[in-house]
């Protein structure tokens, strides 16, 4: 045994590469290294050739090219899927003396694995390789398995999301149409039942006619915002009153013009007309004589003097009305053009504004000029801004000092709800008709106090006194006088009903609310008549209770 040669690059058999090495000695030689270190054999002779153990007689069992397995890809010594085939296991050892050995039992795995000893086995030689070119027998510890992306699966997969998302976008997007239309159509049912209210409280709908709407509107309680302006002519003098009126419950303007010759009481209780009255007793008296004649409830007064007024025309932009006069230029001389032609739609200046607005001509009823006022009062307001903000910036401009019953701020506010009211058409100007002595005619208590300045005389607010209106029939001039002081003296107002068109034997005392019964009674008692005068029946319009004064009350 000492004589034989051990080869080192044998294999990595512990019980056969002792043999394989004796007889690899005599007939092979390492001739070189492969790039993986392991030995290239040259046959050197082959005249003496040994019986070649099982091991190495498997010419079928032949390497895997060199180039196709890296060293680290080696894998353990010990194959479990080789079967028989391995060598060194599975066969009986080479037995140099004619003998086989019984071929050991195959070590474990975890036996078989030594790195260190893991050596490749012995590359034969090309003589020794069989023909056909053998099957490759790869050990499954030498690769390594990669799965490789597939670009079709890829483009399958990207596909199927896209399809997904588009479709889950689609049901999104149907979802959120559904709530649109559902959201549309509780919005069009708000808007058709708000537009259908309004038009059924504004009596705009069709069968609904504009007189019936009138009609309902003036059945029920109104509200009615009303301020008094002063024209003052600073040039010519005098003055000219109008009241302006804002129904805010029918939504109606009006401009009510008030002769300078309308009876009045001043401060005393005193009979007077109302033109001596702006002149004597200022804003405030005027105001509340206004109210008590009228049964009205002024909120304030506006003093406009001829040269505001110019500046207010100018401020507005001119303004375009139907006159029905010629105006001379007061500086122009004797046979010039007229400062403002009468006609249709004239476009009047600040300064022809104020001209036509004073104008009487000789022969004129004073009613003629101040229909005049009121047609430019109304061009104005057709020009002014509906904005309140606007219309109050107007009237800051005009820097006029303004009764501090009265402020600018509501002043703008105020006009520029009759400037609506006057572009929309929804607006009128009416003169109050009164008699030679200045006391209101039937016809005035009909159309304008009734229809205009509050449906009905308002009731006075607790406390007030009671509005009496005296009618003198009885055919003595002073009777009138002596009852007004009787009734002043007892707590009433005075309201001048004016002198009956004919003697009348008995004076009468009426009252036309059932809640003015007892008033009316104490009136009668006031004034020295008998109850039995006091009756149920119409009374003037701007009184709670009405008197007759006949032949049978004394007035002496």
């Amino acid at each position: 045994m000492n004589d034989r040669q051990y080869d080192p690059y044998a294999g990595s058999d512990p019980y056969a590469g002792e043999y394989v090495g004796e007889y690899a000695a005599d007939q092979y030689q390492v001739v070189g290294y492969d790039e993986y270190g392991q030995p290239v054999y040259q046959q050197v002779s082959v005249s003496q050739q040994p019986q070649v153990p099982h091991q190495a007689q498997a010419p079928q069992q032949a390497q895997m090219p060199q180039t196709q397995v890296p060293q680290q890809s080696q894998g353990y010594g010990y194959d479990p899927y080789a079967g028989g085939q391995q060598q060194g296991y599975g066969a009986g050892a080479y037995d140099p003396y004619g003998g086989t050995q019984a071929a050991p039992a195959a070590p474990s795995y975890e036996e078989a694995w030594v790195p260190q000893q893991q050596q490749a086995e012995p590359q034969l030689p090309q003589t020794a390789r069989a023909e056909p070119e053998p099957q490759l027998d790869y050990k499954t510890e030498q690769f390594s398995f990669i799965e490789e992306p597939d670009e079709d699966s890829e483009d399958v997969i990207d596909w199927l999301k896209f399809t997904e998302s588009r479709t889950e976008r689609r049901e999104e997007a149907k979802r959120r149409g559904r709530s649109r239309v559902v959201a549309l159509a509780v919005v069009l049912t708000l808007v058709i039942a708000g537009g259908v209210g309004y038009l059924w409280s504004a009596g705009k709908l069709p069968g609904q006619s504009d007189g019936e709407g009138t009609a309902a509107g003036a059945a029920g309680p109104q509200k009615r915002d009303v301020i008094v302006v002063h024209l003052h002519n600073t040039k010519g003098g005098g003055t000219s009153t109008a009241l302006l009126v804002d129904n805010t419950t029918t939504e109606q303007g009006a401009t009510v013009l008030l002769p300078n010759s309308l009876a009045v009481s001043d401060d005393n209780g005193s009979p007077t007309t109302l033109g001596k009255s702006v002149d004597d007793d200022g804003s405030t008296g005027t105001r509340e004589s206004i109210d008590t004649v009228l049964g009205t409830e002024v909120e304030g007064t506006w003093r406009l003097d001829t040269p505001y007024l110019n500046n207010l025309v100018e401020l507005v932009g001119n303004i375009d009305i139907d006159t029905d006069a010629d105006v001379p230029d007061p500086k122009a001389k004797k046979g010039e053009a007229p400062l403002v032609r009468k006609g249709e739609q004239q476009t009047l200046s600040g300064e022809m504004a104020v001209a036509y607005a004073t104008y009487r001509a000789p022969g004129e009823s004073a009613s003629a000029q101040l229909d005049r006022f009121g047609q430019v009062m109304q061009g104005v307001l057709r020009k002014l801004s509906s904005d309140p903000q606007a219309a109050t910036t107007t009237v800051e401009s005009l820097a006029q000092i303004l009764d501090p019953s009265l402020k600018e701020k509501d002043l703008g506010a105020f006009l520029a709800r009759l400037a609506e009211r006057a572009k929309g058409g929804d607006y009128r100007t009416t003169l109050l008709p009164v008699r030679a002595d200045g006391t209101l005619t039937e016809k005035a208590g009909d159309s304008v106090v009734k229809d205009v300045l509050g449906g009905t005389v308002k009731s006075p607010e607790e406390g007030a006194a009671v509005r009496v209106g005296v009618e003198n029939a009885s055919g003595v001039k002073g009777a009138a006088q002596k009852a007004r002081v009787s009734l002043v003296n007892g707590g009433y107002t005075f309201v001048d009903s004016g002198a009956g068109s004919a003697a009348r034997p008995t004076s009468q005392v009426t009252y036309a609310d059932a809640a003015k019964k007892t008033q009316a009674t104490e009136v009668a008692k006031t004034l020295g008549l008998p109850t039995s005068a006091v009756r149920k029946g119409k009374t003037a319009p701007n009184a709670d209770v009405s008197v007759v004064l006949g032949q049978d009350y004394e007035a002496g």
